[in-house]
């Protein structure tokens, strides 16, 4: 059975508030938010407005990578707007019409309805959410055939919160119907030493800088990864070093787990290691890579890539993968002297530009 990946993104049931005896490491209010703040101050207005008017906040869309606090926000404009949780349900989740329905038709006047994976949800049902979502009303159809009834009903004014990791997969009519739309930003590690440092507080583990800085720094931009990786090193802390978090003790723990100075585990130096000897550094097609590794492809696509290409240690090309020289460096080989094309080769380029 393969192991969890501990630097993944995506969300992992350690993670969920409530689970164990750590404490809940999700911020109260937007004010103890961290990073994002461009995005945080145009929410905070977009919040202040709609209370001075005594409306519901325009529906928002929140789009990015996985583990950036989308989720968190949603918590945070429920909370200042009427001091309420959001409910919560998935795209996936929502299978058929009625269910959503039900939803809708329970809703009090300003709650937030938080979708996650918003790109996911039937069409069938997304149908239902554009009258919900402009006019405030749906219209359901008891019966088939002949004796088919529409009946129009009123619902009280919400506040639609869709969180997605892949944007472009929402249809038009959908994405038009969000009259705020932002996109979060992996973080710096200026802030996520201070988000680091502010869960260490909470969870009470007596730190050094120097070592908080050092789960910043292999946290891959991410708050959800950095505060994994600070609880997994608070486990080795309290065997190995007496309770305290120092540098050492955060790079044996780190080490342990097998995550590099740049945040890479075992599966990402693996699909480096792959192109680099079994194809010569790329490129190399997908399927050919996912078959190499044992791995599929929409797990190398959607979970290994991103990272990679985000620091620049592989590119993708017209011809598959490819491995640049800050690939080879980081896995410490030393790149192949470049080839001359081959006159099969030259003819092809030369057709494909002609």
């Amino acid at each position: 059975m393969a192991r969890e990946r501990i630097v993944t993104a995506a969300s992992l049931p350690e993670d969920q508030p409530g689970t164990g005896a750590s404490p809940a490491l999700r911020p109260k209010s937007l004010n103890e938010y961290i990073g994002q703040r461009e995005l945080v101050e145009k929410l905070r207005i977009s919040i202040q407005a709609a209370q001075k008017r005594r409306e519901s906040m325009e529906h928002v869309l929140l789009h990015g990578p996985p583990g950036l606090g989308k989720t968190t926000l949603a918590y945070l404009i429920a909370g200042e707007l009427n001091g309420t949780v959001p409910k919560i349900t998935s795209g996936p989740a929502l299978a058929r019409p009625t269910e959503l329905v039900s939803m809708l038709t329970n809703m009090q006047q300003g709650e937030i309805l938080f979708i996650d994976e918003i790109h996911r949800i039937p069409s069938a049902v997304e149908e239902y959410l554009y009258p919900a979502m402009e006019d405030f009303c749906i219209d359901v159809v008891f019966g088939a055939g002949t004796h088919a009834e529409s009946v129009h009903m009123d619902i009280k004014p919400f506040t639609l919160i869709g969180a997605t990791t892949r944007a472009g997969l929402l249809s038009g009519p959908m994405r038009s119907r969000f009259g705020i739309v932002h996109h979060l930003n992996f973080y710096d590690l200026p802030d996520l030493i201070t988000i680091v440092t502010r869960s260490a507080q909470l969870l009470d583990l007596p730190s050094q800088p120097a070592a908080l800085e050092l789960v910043a720094m292999r946290s891959r931009g991410t708050p959800r990864v950095a505060n994994r990786l600070l609880r997994r090193v608070r486990d080795f802390a309290v065997v190995r070093g007496e309770g305290k978090l120092t540098p050492a003790i955060a790079t044996q723990a780190l080490e342990l787990e097998g995550i590099d100075n740049q945040g890479l585990d075992a599966l990402d130096r693996r699909f480096m290691g792959v192109l680099a000897r079994d194809y010569d550094g790329g490129p190399a097609g997908l399927e050919a890579l996912a078959a190499t590794m044992g791995e599929e492809s929409d797990t190398l696509e959607d979970v290994i890539e991103p990272f990679l290409l985000q620091n620049g240690l592989i590119r993708r090309t017209p011809k598959g993968r490819q491995l640049t020289n800050a690939g080879y460096a980081h896995l410490k080989l030393k790149p192949p002297a470049q080839r001359p094309p081959s006159n099969a080769e030259s003819e092809s380029e030369k057709d494909r530009l002609f």
